[in-house]
């Protein structure tokens, strides 16, 4: 009895093109079978013998897929995992009761199966599942075919980096008998890539061997080309460097010499050294002179002609300056110093006078040369010692003899005779002289050996004879009293001035009377300002006011008008 086929299991379906096999037949048929299995390179596994098949139909479910007739060639691998994934949860659903007689009808069946070659080739290897028919949808628990992925299209790769443009204005800065100085300005396109650095090149002359002066790129638009032989002849030029590579080179139009250029010597002597230079004694000198020559000049240094004493002054040279240091300076230390600088043949001379000073001395004697009246004539001689600069001036000071103060009479005097005026009649005095110089005043003075007496002496005093002069006037207006007008009710002023020697007699008239002692008015004189105030007058105080004043010598007489008026009252409309 031919064994009963198993029922057929639908497989998922492959991610990216399903296969599209034949529906199996329900019963195999030996003699077609080899006419529809796949070739063998299509054939995903080898039909697998009797004794494999047995242990697989044990652990197969209840019901056992049945392959499909033929397997794509181009079957993707991914199906076989998913194939598992789908069979895995089928397999509980059926009953552990059933699975023993199963599996056991599934292995009987199974060994006629195995020796069929059509189902053989048709079987799919182990772990693979099997593809499921055409227009069948995928089982219950498998994954759906995902959708096909548009593709994404790549983005357009940069512009490749661009050299730079080549350096600017290369030249050679200064050259020694080692060295080549040279400089040079960064290229004029730079581009968005950035600038790495420079590349110093060197060749000698005649040859095309370019070597790199430079071990790493130099950032500096300068640099100093070192190690090199006297008298070659180099080419130089220099390239910048990027992203981009190279930039095309900057190079000299000229190969440069490797010599020292000589240059003659100059020494730039200070200004303030061009004149005598003075400093105290214990003052500490440090000067600082330039100077140019090529190659390194020789510096010596003479004092007065001799050689300087290394114990007192300290000289330090280098290849642009010398420098002149004194810790602590004294007399001795004055003189001439003279610096030269020497350059093969050549060489240049430069001095300057160091004047170190101190305090002088007192002046050398004092004396009072004569003596009259309320005066005293003195003379002095110069210091023995002027502290080594010139005397500036003097300054004297004067004693009384009976107080002993000593008080300065005349600072910074430049001449060694000198008055004392305006002394006491009866007192004796002493005097003494300073010296002065840069440094200041002498701490000692020299004093008069004798002390000068003024006098006394009868004065008989005529006072001048001054004629008096004769004040006698006549009394005089010297302002006019202009005409007034005022309210009833408001007091009123008149004013006016008067002179006159002696002082003259005011009288005030009103309508030519007198006004005498009226408490309406009050009468004022007050250094010849004459005024009469009216209290508050009334209508009847108008008229003509007149004022007189009189003395021995004459009279004088001066009027006004007066006019009060009503003030103006509006009735209120009712």
């Amino acid at each position: 009895m031919p064994a009963k086929p198993a029922p057929i299991k639908k497989a998922a379906k492959p991610k990216e093109k399903p296969a599209e096999p034949e529906p199996a037949p329900a019963e195999p048929a030996p003699a077609e079978a080899p006419a529809e299995a796949p070739p063998a390179e299509a054939a995903p596994a080898e039909a697998a013998p009797p004794a494999e098949a047995a242990p697989a139909a044990e652990e197969a479910p209840a019901a056992a897929p049945e392959a499909p007739a033929e397997a794509p060639a181009d079957a993707p691998a991914e199906a076989a995992p998913a194939a598992e994934e789908a069979a895995a949860p089928a397999a509980p659903e059926a009953p552990a009761e059933a699975a023993a007689p199963a599996a056991e009808e599934a292995a009987a069946d199974a060994a006629p199966a195995a020796e069929a070659p059509a189902d053989a080739a048709a079987a799919p290897a182990e772990g693979e599942a099997p593809a499921p028919a055409e227009g069948e949808a995928p089982a219950e628990g498998e994954a759906a075919p995902a959708e096909p992925v548009e593709e994404v299209k790549a983005p357009t790769p940069p512009p490749p980096p661009e050299p730079t443009s080549e350096p600017l204005e290369l030249g050679v800065e200064d050259v020694t008998d080692t060295t080549v100085i040279i400089s040079w300005r960064p290229p004029a396109t730079v581009g968005k890539d950035g600038l790495d650095g420079y590349t110093v090149e060197i060749a000698k002359e005649g040859t095309d061997d370019w070597k790199a002066a430079n071990e790493e790129l130099t950032i500096s638009c300068r640099y100093v080309i070192k190690n090199q032989t006297t008298g070659d002849r180099l080419n130089i030029r220099v390239v910048a460097m990027n992203p981009g590579g190279r930039s095309p080179p900057a190079a000299l139009p000229e190969s440069v010499l490797v010599k020292e250029v000589g240059e003659r010597p100059k020494i730039r002597l200070p200004r303030f050294l061009r004149q005598r230079y003075v400093k105290g004694v214990g003052d500490k000198i440090n000067i600082v002179i330039p100077f140019v020559g090529k190659p390194a000049p020789a510096v010596s240094w003479t004092k007065d002609g001799e050689p300087l004493d290394t114990k007192r002054v300290n000289v330090r040279n280098s290849d642009r300056d010398s420098i002149f240091f004194i810790r602590q300076s004294e007399r001795d230390d004055s003189g001439t110093y003279e610096m030269t600088v020497k350059v093969e043949s050549f060489e240049d001379k430069a001095s300057f006078v160091l004047q170190i000073c101190e305090l002088p001395g007192p002046p050398a004697s004092v004396k009072i040369a004569d003596t009259w009246g309320f005066n005293v004539a003195l003379e002095w001689t110069e210091p023995k010692d002027n502290g080594n600069t010139t005397i500036t001036g003097y300054t004297i000071q004067k004693a009384d003899q009976k107080t002993g103060d000593w008080y300065t009479v005349v600072e910074h005097y430049h001449r060694m005779n000198a008055t004392i005026s305006d002394l006491i009649m009866g007192n004796s005095y002493k005097f003494r002289v300073y010296a002065e110089n840069k440094c200041g005043r002498s701490e000692e003075a020299t004093c008069t050996k004798d002390a000068a007496k003024i006098l006394k002496t009868g004065i008989d005093y005529k006072p001048p004879i001054y004629k008096e002069h004769d004040f006698s006037e006549a009394p005089k207006f010297t302002t006019e009293m202009p005409n007034r007008s005022t309210t009833v009710g408001y007091t009123a002023k008149l004013l006016c001035s008067v002179r006159g020697c002696p002082k003259p007699q005011i009288v005030w008239m009103k309508n030519q009377m007198i006004i005498g002692e009226d408490p309406k008015f009050r009468q004022i004189n007050n250094q010849g300002i004459v005024s009469l105030e009216i209290r508050k007058p009334g209508s009847f105080d108008g008229g003509v006011y007149a004022c007189r004043a009189k003395n021995a010598l004459g009279e004088a007489t001066i009027t006004c008008k007066l006019e009060v008026k009503q003030p103006v009252i509006v009735e209120k409309e009712k």
